[in-house]
């Protein structure tokens, strides 16, 4: 599943392209997509729109129209889900088999595609009042994070997947942030003194911060018209070397040796979800 840094490299992607782009058709083709919304309602809040900005909150993405001669502006919620991904492309070229949500903007159409509908296009927004501060913002403080770990029992990998913790961290980029900092996977959240707080602060924000700079983790198949559609999975920085998997230190790389001491790297589950660490670099 994307995680913040994804998304966000899809948000910059997509933002100045969409930018004043007015929605002349809306074609629904997997309703589920839209959920709790009709199609009748969200065709009717967006057939007209335009595109005045987008931009990311945890791991959704947050476009906002504005509809001819009305003030109020219209937000449209935007999840990828497992498989989703979405991209202009030209408004002649065949559509993908699981385009979900179809948007003509004239010459191109914007398109919401996705393999196992588990994504969401959705004028319902209230998901966004659960999430905490954005990681890379100033809100996300050592005090902040220091007092919501201190009430959890959880082990500090799982709690770290709260998104009304750290919106927009997954089992990828928790497992990198846990390396850096040297901090066990199964240590509970309130076990962590303040200086094990603020080095996993640092770690998260600088891994984060290093995967928007170099791009996704996963390369898009999609074969755009044009050169300049081919970007990585979720989006690619143009100067980013390669993949950004190759960067990853422990995550998926179970038996390989550790990149600072050499032990193998171990995996065990943790509330059904992959763990990856040293056993050594990473002691309880």
């Amino acid at each position: 599943m994307p995680e913040l840094p994804e998304v966000e490299v899809l948000a910059r992607y997509l933002a100045p392209l969409l930018k004043s782009k007015t929605i002349r058709a809306v074609e629904v083709r997997r309703l589920r997509v839209l959920r709790p919304v009709s199609e009748q309602e969200f065709t009717r809040a967006l057939l007209g729109a335009r595109f005045v900005g987008l931009v990311r909150r945890g791991k959704y993405l947050v476009f906002t129209l504005r509809r001819p001669r009305e003030r109020a502006k219209v937000s449209l919620l935007g999840h990828l889900g497992m498989t989703g991904r979405m991209y202009l492309q030209p408004a002649s070229t065949p559509l993908a088999r699981h385009a979900a949500v179809v948007f003509s903007l004239g010459k191109t159409n914007f398109v919401f595609e996705d393999t196992r509908y588990f994504g969401r296009l959705t004028l319902e927004t209230r998901s966004l009042e659960t999430l905490g501060p954005e990681p890379l913002s100033d809100d996300f403080s050592v005090d902040y994070f220091a007092r919501a770990l201190n009430r959890s029992m959880q082990p500090i990998k799982v709690k770290l997947l709260d998104q009304s913790l750290v919106p927009g961290v997954g089992n990828i980029y928790a497992n990198e942030a846990l390396f850096r900092a040297g901090i066990s996977p199964r240590l509970r959240a309130r076990k962590l003194t303040r200086k094990r707080v603020e080095r996993l602060r640092q770690s998260l924000r600088q891994v984060l911060a290093e995967a928007i700079q170099f791009g996704a983790t996963i390369p898009l198949d999609w074969a755009g018209g044009s050169r300049k559609g081919r970007l990585f999975y979720y989006g690619q920085a143009d100067c980013a070397p390669d993949f950004h998997e190759e960067r990853l230190l422990v995550y998926d790389r179970a038996g390989s040796p550790c990149s600072v001491c050499d032990t193998p790297i171990r995996r065990i589950v943790q509330a059904a979800r992959s763990t990856f660490y040293c056993p050594r670099c990473q002691r309880a």
